[in-house]
């Protein structure tokens, strides 16, 4: 089992990782674009070739933590994020920018969600259900406190001098991720009372129609994410908001996150991941709903950023723990590693496909195309629980 110390520590630098890595385009791509003088697509296709190289490293960084464990490969992380954000924060040609943004997607993939979760399935198998949710309480916090606090820095001294200071904050998780234990869960034999349900993908037409469904929605997830983490801010610039305005309202879809997760964490103890799957995907296209009618009232973008940040909140989770139900947790690691190399790489092209529809139909038009993935993301969800959504056991490995 895993204790809450290192749960803890685990959550906290996700709550950094996430804030200097993956939510820094969203704060500084119009800075950067700005200060360097390049067109939009080309600052914000480095973010996307950073989600590229995640997709392509993907299988390996999950080979390497069940075979050897998440505390040397998320340490290792934490000092290539701290190199690639020195890196950019130096860089001034194209060559040493995206090269930068590449050393931050191998980084990415070594210390975000996905790692995080394979680690905790290989100590805790089953078991890391409810590990998994805590930590990302904390880590849903991550746009509310680092876009308010990256542009203060960039207001004190600049973009490149914010980057740098991410830098120095990246070291500060080496000793956060030199925490986690070094255990592997070991299946109990079927007598034992802690013996739990077997995996419901069993068969190879199973694990392909489960693997199927569940990759589909991860790469879905990850496009929205990516997209929106890239211009959420500027998308409600552009519909109408203050550039101070859009940035609190914005920050609000990480309060939504962790108070989705909260409630999951108190209340959603005997819930089956399908089942949260669903219901999460079914919220989803209202956020998008409310965000049209960004410009008309103010509630609205509120709703819009509350509400995309709670269902991306529990989408996460759900992401996290399906794996623990449908296939088995012993090769958690890379067996979803590879399930979600081809969601990294979509992710790679959101902030691209974002930035043209915005540039040439507008940001309702972004909003739009948002709520349609949403919706094909709720029919895989759907059918989904028609052919996996038994019940869980309620053994004390799976009620967590």
């Amino acid at each position: 089992m895993i204790g809450r110390s290192a749960v803890l520590c685990l959550g906290l630098g996700q709550l950094i990782c996430w804030g200097i890595s993956y939510y820094l385009m969203g704060g500084f791509g119009p800075l950067i674009a700005a200060d360097l003088g390049w067109s939009r697509e080309t600052v914000y296709g480095g973010f996307s070739a950073a989600l590229i190289v995640m997709g392509l490293t993907s299988p390996l960084v999950g080979r390497l933590i069940d075979r050897r464990g998440g505390r040397g490969v998320m340490v290792s992380g934490s000092l290539l994020i701290a190199l690639g954000c020195t890196g950019l924060a130096l860089s001034h040609g194209l060559a040493a920018y995206y090269a930068s943004w590449g050393c931050l997607g191998v980084a990415m993939r070594m210390t975000l969600y996905d790692a995080a979760f394979a680690t905790l399935a290989r100590i805790a198998g089953p078991a890391a259900r409810r590990p998994i949710a805590q930590l990302t309480l904390l880590g849903g916090l991550a746009s509310t406190a680092f876009w308010p606090i990256g542009h203060l820095l960039a207001e004190l001294g600049g973009w490149r001098f914010a980057v740098f200071v991410y830098a120095g904050i990246a070291l500060a998780t080496v000793p956060l991720h030199l925490a986690i234990p070094d255990g592997r869960y070991q299946v109990p034999p079927p007598t034992d009372p802690r013996a739990v349900a077997r995996p419901r993908a069993v068969s190879r037409r199973d694990r392909l129609i489960a693997g199927a469904l569940f990759g589909l929605m991860a790469m879905l997830t990850s496009f929205l994410n990516s997209g929106l983490s890239a211009h959420m801010i500027a998308m409600l610039t552009g519909l109408g908001l203050t550039a101070s305005a859009a940035v609190w309202i914005s920050s609000l879809r990480g309060i939504g996150q962790s108070a989705a997760r909260l409630a999951e964490v108190l209340f959603g103890r005997r819930l089956d991941p399908v089942d949260l799957n669903l219901g999460t995907l079914a919220a989803l296209p209202f956020s998008f709903a409310a965000g049209l009618a960004t410009g008309t009232s103010l509630v609205a973008p509120i709703v819009f950023a509350g509400l995309y940040g709670a269902a991306n909140g529990l989408a996460t989770i759900a992401r996290g723990t399906m794996p623990l139900v449908l296939f088995d947790p012993r090769t958690y690691g890379a067996f979803v590693g590879r399930l979600l190399a081809p969601s990294f790489l979509l992710a790679a092209l959101a902030p691209l496909v974002y930035a043209a529809v915005i540039e040439h139909w507008g940001n309702r038009a972004a909003l739009l195309l948002s709520g349609a993935i949403a919706l094909v993301m709720l029919a895989a969800a759907i059918g989904l629980k028609l052919v996996f959504g038994r019940p869980l056991s309620t053994s004390p490995e799976t009620a967590g």
